[in-house]
């Protein structure tokens, strides 16, 4: 789905409203799909009946808090509608909607501008959900006068509630994700129609929580026509996915995956790797680990078949491992190199050698990417779509920069390496990003803190390459693992919390994100 800017917003709902629904209707759908993200949202995590307090300024996201408040009481939760300012200051379609609200019996306030402080400490712990409708996406620059008090009182609030923002969380800029002053902590936002440039910069992360898109009837011939090269990953997206599977089929019919790396002591990244991938739904997974460690990998993935490579004295894998094992290459339909491998001279020369003489999709991983570091040409002129999945600190190695920069600017990093290596780029992190040569920059927002633990890298290399070897394109499959990735780490998160989420738990919750897209089994 295009991310486009504020003003390309604008523009929409103005011919919107020329050409098809008037403003008042437009906000109607708006404050509706609001109100059932957060109901979906709820029930999401058990609660069937809940308390709402809104918080609603004078423009367009205070007319929609007040459409939601609406909604919200008519499905049987306690609702009660803050304003920054006097009923009257609403005007236009906002006014409409508000006059709507206090006819059908919501309860609402409006406060003092010196008594939001005092409010917020007095209200703590006595709702559920809290709504930011204060600032909108027209508002440039920082917040000003009542607007920062309601923002601190929203964020005291939310200390012990779930905050969701109205199309963008008051204060963040709505093109750049800029920060100049107080901003909302939302857990959740959602926005209208399109996702907006501001909420998927990585300035904006500690602020915008998880991104859902509420349709309000924007026809497919005006978003055809905006210049836009960044998208957000949605469930739209992956409409293409799953191929239905034919009956008369066999292991064979779904790729064999190769998976290289491994070393004393990193015998995890292995064990990740392969079980991610067989939830991939490839048919075969293989794994080449040093002899040392071949025992523990097998022990714990019966379903692979894990081969014992020739090693080094230290127990890592050396130079002739694939030679000495006698496969080809050529037999695997998507190949990984790199988790647990460590960097040793012989597992450099022997990622060079995997990376001549793959032909089928290869995904470099962890010690494979710092293995390549400073020479983009050995990706560059490989043979087999290559797909490198950097998180920031190896996309630094890889151009002998540092992480800083790299956080700094996470799309334009992307680009430059899809464009040096002219392979699939997929930079790990809050926001990860995805490119390829001379394509539009992806972003996912799936996933959540609780997926900052060793071995998750793992589980996504190990899925994505099971995908690779299904025949999906390239940049399909890394879109596709990335996004179920970061949705099975928030099923998984949602029963057992942040704080307590493994890797073993993100790879249980992947058959449970696969259903989300299809209702086939």
């Amino acid at each position: 789905m295009k991310v486009i800017t504020a003003e390309q917003m604008r523009e929409f709902d103005r011919r919107m409203i020329e050409q098809f629904v008037s403003g008042d209707v437009l906000m109607e759908r708006a404050g509706a799909g609001l109100a059932q993200a957060v109901l979906r949202r709820m029930r999401r995590v058990g609660v069937e009946r809940f308390s709402v307090l809104l918080v609603a300024g004078k423009g367009n996201n205070g007319g929609d808090a007040c459409v939601a408040a609406r909604h919200l009481k008519d499905a049987g939760h306690a609702v009660q509608v803050l304003l920054t300012g006097p009923g009257e200051a609403l005007v236009g379609d906002a006014r409409t909607h508000f006059d709507r609200m206090v006819s059908e019996g919501v309860r609402w306030s409006d406060v003092p501008e010196d008594g939001w402080l005092e409010l917020g400490v007095s209200l703590a712990g006595k709702f559920d959900v809290i709504v930011d409708g204060v600032l909108g996406t027209g508002v440039q620059g920082a917040a000003r006068g009542v607007a920062i008090e309601a923002i601190d009182a929203i964020n005291v609030l939310g200390k012990r509630a779930l905050v969701v923002a109205i199309d963008i969380p008051s204060g963040l800029g709505a093109n750049d994700g800029a920060v100049e002053g107080r901003v909302v902590r939302a857990d959740l936002t959602v926005t209208m129609a399109f996702p907006k440039r501001g909420l998927v910069q990585p300035s904006a992360v500690e602020f915008v929580g998880d991104v859902e898109v509420v349709d309000i009837g924007i026809p497919s011939s005006f978003s055809a026509s905006v210049d836009s090269n960044l998208e957000l990953i949605t469930p739209a997206d992956l409409e293409w996915f799953p191929v239905k599977r034919c009956r008369n089929t066999h292991k064979g019919s779904y790729g064999h995956v190769l998976l290289i790396g491994g070393s004393p002591g990193m015998s995890g990244a292995m064990v990740m790797a392969a079980r991610a991938a067989l939830r991939s739904g490839a048919g075969l997974v293989s794994v080449l680990t040093p002899a040392s460690v071949a025992s523990i990998v097998a022990g714990a993935v019966p379903e692979a078949m894990v081969h014992a490579a020739a090693q080094e004295e230290d127990g890592t894998l050396c130079v002739k491992c694939v030679e000495e094992w006698g496969r080809n290459l050529a037999d695997f339909d998507g190949i990984l190199i790199g988790p647990g491998m460590r960097v040793t001279r012989a597992t450099t020369t022997l990622t060079e050698r995997v990376l001549a003489g793959s032909r089928s999709p290869l995904v470099l991983d962890a010690d494979a990417l710092n293995a390549c570091a400073n020479r983009m040409f050995l990706i560059k002129r490989a043979r087999c779509p290559v797909i490198l999945t950097p998180h920031p600190g190896e996309m630094g190695r890889l151009f002998n920069g540092s992480i800083e920069a790299v956080q700094k600017d996470r799309l334009g990093a992307t680009r430059k390496a899809a464009e040096t290596t002219r392979a699939v780029v997929v930079l790990k992190g809050a926001g990860t990003v995805i490119t390829e040569h001379e394509a539009q920059l992806w972003v996912n927002m799936t996933g959540n803190p609780g997926m900052a633990t060793g071995g998750m890298g793992d589980v996504l290399a190990g899925f994505l390459t099971g995908l690779a070897a299904q025949s999906f394109a390239p940049l399909d499959a890394a879109r596709l693992a990335v996004y179920l990735h970061g949705m099975a780490g928030d099923l998984a998160a949602t029963r057992l919390s942040e704080s307590a989420l493994t890797a073993t738990d993100v790879i249980a919750a992947l058959p449970e994100a696969f259903k989300r897209l299809t209702v086939r089994r």
